[in-house]
């Protein structure tokens, strides 16, 4: 977290934990889903919490940190994982902390069908705000500007060279066409406003550069 931005955080952790946590992005080395990216969701997390505010901020915001902790291309576990680091690290080093740990496993969880949420799958409450707001963050980089968003597909792929080239283009077409083809990407209104149409373009042009 070497670039989170100087407003005061919900909780503070202590530095063996921060420790443990730095040294888990750092496993694998990560092309995208490193602690750069860790920082971005905290920038708009912080942006969040000046303007509509989170319900449960010190939960969204451990959610954010250890959303990707645990990141294996090859697997399909790593949210599960991650969601069980992140509740055993604050067992462990927050135990007095009074935070809703099951609320945290529960966000790092959904963020393995992104693409796939409907803004009405979550309550109409201040609750089902911070679900939605949550999720757009890490989604946010496709409304990023054409030069960040390439850096972030490049990254993507470096993460799945294992992968034959062209079954990567693949699925990568696939996922991508399947986001243009929503009538909404992003679930809370204010991250729609903000980044659909820079994310369309973004997409449009990522799809034709994968035939």
């Amino acid at each position: 977290m070497s670039a989170e931005p100087a407003l005061p955080a919900p909780v503070e952790l202590p530095p063996a934990m921060r420790a443990a946590l730095e040294a888990a992005y750092a496993q694998p080395p990560r092309a995208y889903h490193s602690l750069a990216h860790v920082d971005a969701l905290l920038r708009l997390y912080h942006e969040v919490a000046q303007t509509d505010g989170w319900a449960q901020p010190a939960e969204v915001y451990l959610a954010i940190l250890y959303h990707d902790a645990i990141y294996e291309a090859r697997r399909d576990d790593n949210e599960t994982r991650s969601a069980e680091m992140a509740v055993e690290a604050i067992d462990r080093w927050l135990p007095d902390a009074g935070v809703d740990t099951g609320r945290v496993a529960a966000l790092i969880a959904l963020t393995a069908r992104h693409g796939r949420h409907a803004a009405t799958d979550f309550d109409a409450d201040a609750i089902g705000d911070d679900t939605r707001r949550f999720l757009d963050c890490d989604m946010a980089i496709l409304g990023a500007d054409a030069e960040t968003f390439d850096a972030y597909d490049r990254g993507i792929a470096a993460e799945y060279r294992h992968l034959p080239r062209w079954m990567f283009a693949l699925n990568r077409r696939r996922f991508l066409k399947a986001l243009l083809a929503r009538a909404r990407i992003f679930l809370d209104d204010g991250f729609h406003a903000r980044f659909d149409a820079q994310a369309r373009h973004n997409l449009r042009r990522a799809v034709t550069t994968k035939r």
